[in-house]
């Protein structure tokens, strides 16, 4: 039988990031069996510890209540990483934190564009410290362009790339989504960029910079439909829950709640017309064309909230999905963390304080990718800052304990 390893076994990564975009990508990396080391301020720590929504001994609450108050999006992006503390801003600091760039394979930032190159830890200054380093740089607008020095967050974001002009429903206000998807997307490309850039150094022997846009993330992925036509074709850019393309395609109300039917083909169109009692419209001359019926979503709507709305969503579903009709609940979060299908993934973990231990009332994600030959997950829980700095100061850089101790005497570390 073959031992499963970490893919990223062996690899270092410096965060310097702050808040979801960076902390997202490094705890990806993380769950792939990286070295992640937080970088924190010796005098402020991590901004995460100190953001609500906070959960202590107490539970969860928007104030701080006592020194076990952590802030959850700390406990839960911090998950399987390390920490240490530097004070970039000083000369031994940054020379400190020159050595351990050298001995890192990536890092990872998300500071406004113009930071790194004041505190003298950008691309060009670091790549020459170390040729092999791959610098992953997250900014709301990328590190060129006219507008590369505003400052964004997720739903100036989601603002500014067009996504909530075409989210919500079409008599409605601009909708963001409803977590910060411009956040976690782009912590996905930069996964990708950043293992695409550790494959091509096995080939070329030197690092790269990996510049990742919100805006270019969320542009890309809008742009996949043809909603640069929707206009022309006489369309509003808000079409709710539907899916121009196909019909029906839109969440439909049942006696209990809300389901989501999804018609494809013209022969799924058939199985829904038998299930609903309307097979004179599987062969009728308009209603069996996917591109009438798309034409006229309205009507086709109308249709299926006519039979939806008299159903209970257990039965519903189950009429649907014996004529093999795909068709799902709207699941609500209390759904997702009871559902045993997630449970059996090993998507449903338990959050981990520091202080207390295991906490029954928190849960955070798995991680999302399950490998044949590979272990992931998160085996540490959140440390506080500077938990590593004995461990990578003198255990890795070999510094002598008293420059050790003397650096921690003048809040250097």
């Amino acid at each position: 039988m073959s031992i499963k390893k970490n893919i990223l076994q062996g690899i270092r990564v410096l965060d310097l990031s702050q808040f979801l975009s960076g902390p997202h990508t490094t705890l990806l990396l993380a769950g792939l069996g990286a070295e992640v080391i937080r970088v924190d301020n010796p005098k402020t720590g991590t901004a995460l510890a100190k953001t609500p929504i906070y959960y202590g001994k107490e539970g969860p609450s928007f104030k701080k209540r006592d020194e076990t108050d952590l802030g959850i999006a700390f406990l839960k992006r911090c998950r399987g990483k390390k920490s240490v503390t530097i004070d970039l801003k000083s000369k031994k600091g940054h020379e400190l934190f020159l050595k351990l760039a050298k001995e890192s394979d990536i890092l990872v930032e998300n500071f406004s564009v113009g930071v790194t190159e004041r505190l003298k830890v950008d691309w060009p200054f670091l790549s020459q410290t170390n040729p092999r380093l791959i610098y992953c740089s997250l900014t709301g607008y990328g590190s060129k362009g006219p507008d590369r020095h505003r400052k964004g967050y997720d739903i100036t974001t989601q603002a500014m790339s067009g996504l909530m002009s075409v989210t919500g429903q079409s008599d409605g206000p601009p909708t963001k989504a409803g977590t910060p998807l411009a956040d976690t997307i782009s912590a996905g490309f930069a996964l990708s960029g950043i293992l695409a850039a550790l494959y091509q150094r096995e080939s070329t022997g030197v690092g790269q910079f990996v510049d990742v846009s919100m805006i270019d993330t969320l542009f890309s992925l809008l742009f996949d439909d043809p909603i640069d036509c929707f206009e022309e074709l006489g369309l509003n850019f808000q079409q709710g829950n539907r899916l121009v393309r196909f019909s029906p395609f839109n969440t439909y109300p049942t006696k209990d709640g809300w389901i989501v039917i999804c018609c494809g083909t013209d022969v799924m169109w058939k199985r829904i017309c038998s299930v609903i009692k309307k097979q004179e419209l599987a062969e009728d001359e308009n209603w069996s064309r996917m591109d009438w019926r798309a034409a006229n979503n309205d009507q086709v709507d109308e249709l299926l909230i006519s039979w939806t709305s008299t159903q209970l969503t257990k039965d519903a579903l189950k009429n649907l999905e014996e004529k093999d009709v795909v068709v799902s609940p709207v699941q609500n979060i209390n759904d997702l963390l009871n559902w045993p299908h997630l449970k059996s993934r090993g998507m449903i973990n338990e959050v981990e304080h520091p202080q207390l231990g295991k906490l029954k009332g928190l849960k955070a994600a798995g991680f999302p990718i399950q490998f044949s030959a590979a272990e992931t997950g998160y085996k540490t829980p959140a440390v506080p800052s500077g938990t590593n700095n004995h461990e990578i100061f003198v255990g890795l850089l070999g510094l002598e304990e008293s420059e050790y101790n003397k650096l921690k005497e003048e809040s250097i570390i």
